[in-house]
């Protein structure tokens, strides 16, 4: 058996550097942080060879005093946690006092720091956790550190090093994150003597996400503000319609701590269901705000997870506080023209533009006619003539009408399609309306670490909560209400002036000009309308039951739930347990696997997910009301567009269809009146 040894100083300095330090992005994490807790309020973190040979963060925090500063760098030192009992209450970033040491043991360090009150700074150099100099030098308030050669003594690792380009935008990543989090600390990162983006530092969190991510970006953003049980959600959402292609935008912040939170990711995305295209993401930057107590954050060598006591409580107010801001901004979309430059305005505002431009004089270009003219001698008099005669308009050409369209049977489910008590036709169909597809319509897969427990709220929304399974104790907790109300005075002057291809609605309100997509509005008018616990006309006794094997809480919550069920267009008998015998089920459901829908139903009443219908019947809904609703082509009334155009502007949960796409769109009259050259 080999012998047991103790490690020496050194080889456990670099273990246990390894731990924290992986890359020049880890290092620039641990010391922002730092800089953050010392009260700064600009900081400058500067990079050079993706960090690797030289790193550099300035503060202008509270900065530390020359007898301290060789005990900053000693292992486990920290000035935020002085006894057991402040682990529970940790609010700073940094605080495990590792950050230094850590960075120390792996390469040549130079600092510069000093106090408000102190004529003198200091500066401390230490190279391999050895140190090499403390002097006192004059220097401005705060601190400044140098790193030089990551991994210098560290060959193992130094070579696992990526292409600098990479390192540093893994670090432009760390720097973005902390901006966003810390919109109140003005940050500059300068890559390769180059500043690459500057924050205000005004405490906005909308001039953060600006400075990060642009303009685009930030304009397609709606405000989130929500507090559930003492969790508090604040920041900002993307719109449906400019949902992302994967999860990089998504961007929570617990306590000022930027985390990957699977939780909250699958909280967001439940936010968004029904009104996001297939295979898109939503982005975010949420602030979650609750209790130190209520959440572990040292369960990640480098503090990027944290752990919830109640994950329940979290999920539910990511949900109510993204839900309640879609819903509440009213996602109106306004079409963006594109605004017209003047080519002959050659001041500084086209300044971009002439630079690109090859201008050639007038007298240029009267040579160069001369010349041609004179060198085509092949031309005739009548050519000549024709050529100097102004052009004439001709006739527009008109396509034919198309053959009419044999009209087809419909055969799905028998859904008349009515609004407002007017009847629509439902009967043709259009080659043009894409066709929906298994693909289309499959939900995007995301981990489901927790189903949140969703109160219910008001009118069209009817949630699951610990109160569906007791009726007759009232919720203890107050229930979230979601913004449903419409602002029906914005759409009081609305009037029908036309249609478009037979597909398109087109209104007229105030200053404004409203366009709808009359298949897509219809669509999730009855999709709502079949969503909303109204399947009872659609449910079908069956000659053979159906028996279900379920466990005896699924089995208990359902028999709990009857009502709801009926609503969902089930009924089931109880009366042989373990199983459960379904004796009516919706029609539409009827060809399908109804094993494993009732399953799925069952267990998500006993998540008391918000909403107990299964991801398979979700869409079969959305198929349903694809194939109900009236199609592009078909021709409707004057007041059936009325009626269809009052309630989608009179409901502001009919923005986009169940497959995300958008409902409607305006145009303003100032946009118009700058298109045609009256402002």
């Amino acid at each position: 058996m080999p012998h047991i040894n103790v490690l020496s100083k050194e080889i456990s300095e670099l273990i246990a550097a390894g731990e924290v330090i992986e890359r020049p992005s880890s290092v620039i994490k641990e010391l922002v942080e730092n800089s953050i807790d010392s009260g700064a309020k600009h900081i400058t973190v500067e990079i050079k060879n993706g960090g690797v040979t030289y790193m550099r963060v300035t503060d202008d925090g509270c900065g530390i005093s020359y007898d301290e500063v060789p005990t900053a760098f000693l292992r486990h030192a920290t000035s935020k946690v002085a006894s057991k009992n402040d682990l529970n209450n940790i609010y700073t970033l940094g605080f495990r006092g590792e950050a230094l040491a850590s960075v120390a043991a792996v390469s040549r360090v130079e600092l510069m720091t000093k106090q408000q009150n102190e004529e003198l700074g200091t500066l401390y150099t230490i190279e391999g956790s050895n140190e090499k100099s403390h002097e006192k030098i004059g220097c401005p308030d705060g601190t400044t550190i140098i790193i030089r050669d990551l991994f210098y003594n560290v060959p193992a690792r130094a070579k696992f090093m990526k292409k600098d380009v990479t390192e540093a935008n893994a670090v432009s990543h760390i720097v973005q994150k902390i901006t966003l989090s810390h919109p109140e600390i003005a940050f500059r990162l300068i890559r390769d003597n180059r500043t690459e983006f500057n924050s205000a530092g005004d405490g906005e969190l909308f001039s953060a996400i600006y400075a990060v991510y642009g303009r685009d970006f930030s304009r397609d953003m709606v405000p989130v503000d929500y507090e559930y049980q003492g969790v508090r959600v604040h920041g900002y959402a993307i719109k449906p319609l400019y949902s992302r292609k994967n999860r990089a935008f998504q961007n929570f912040f617990v306590n000022g701590r930027y985390v990957r939170s699977a939780l909250c990711s699958y909280a967001l995305e439940n936010a968004f269901e029904n009104m996001i295209m297939t295979g898109k993401f939503p982005a975010c930057v949420l602030m979650i705000e609750l209790s130190a107590a209520d959440l572990d954050v040292n369960i990640h060598p480098a503090k990027a997870e944290v752990r919830f006591t109640d994950e329940k409580r979290v999920s539910n107010a990511v949900y109510f506080a993204v839900k309640n801001g879609l819903v509440s901004s009213g996602l109106i979309y306004e079409i963006e023209m594109p605004q017209h430059k003047d080519w002959s305005d050659h001041s500084k505002e086209n300044e971009g533009y002439d630079q690109q431009m090859i201008l050639t004089p007038v007298s240029d270009i009267k040579k160069a006619e001369e010349s041609l003219q004179s060198s085509s001698p092949g031309f005739s008099r009548e050519t000549h003539e024709i050529l100097q005669k102004p052009a004439e308009i001709q006739p527009v050409y008109t396509a034919p009408e198309p053959a009419q369209k044999p009209q087809h049977e419909f055969r799905n489910s028998g859904i008349s399609p009515i609004l407002n008590g007017v009847n629509i036709i439902a009967d043709e169909e259009d080659d043009n309306e894409p066709d929906i597809t298994e693909e289309d319509t499959a939900p995007v897969s995301v981990p489901e670490p927790v189903k949140p427990e969703i109160p219910a709220p008001v009118e069209g929304f009817q949630f699951i909560n610990s109160s569906s399974f007791s009726r007759t104790a009232p919720p203890e907790e107050p229930v979230p209400v979601i913004a449903a109300e419409p602002q029906k005075d914005e759409f009081s002057g609305l009037r029908v002036i036309g249609e478009a291809f037979k597909m398109y609605v087109i209104c007229e309100c105030d200053n404004k000009i409203i366009i709808i997509d009359k298949h897509a509005a219809h669509e999730r008018i009855i999709f709502e309308k079949l969503r909303s616990r109204n399947c009872r006309q659609y449910s079908q006794k069956l000659l053979t039951g159906v028996k279900v094997l379920l466990t005896s809480e699924e089995r208990d919550v359902m028999q709990s739930n009857v009502e709801l069920l009926a609503d969902l267009g089930f009924e089931f008998d109880f009366t042989k347990p373990p199983c459960v015998i379904a004796t009516a089920v919706p029609t539409f459901i009827m060809e399908l696997e109804m094993e494993k829908i009732i399953c799925e139903v069952a267990e998500n009443l006993r998540l008391h997910k918000q909403n107990p219908q299964s991801g398979e019947l979700d869409d079969i809904l959305h198929t349903v009301a694809c194939k109900s609703a009236i199609k592009a082509g078909d021709k409707n009334s004057p007041e059936e567009m009325l009626a269809l155009a009052q309630q989608v502007c009179g409901d502001e949960r009919i923005r986009h269809c169940p497959h995300g796409r958008p409902v409607m769109f305006t145009m303003t009259k100032s946009n118009l009146d700058h298109q045609f050259r009256r402002t």
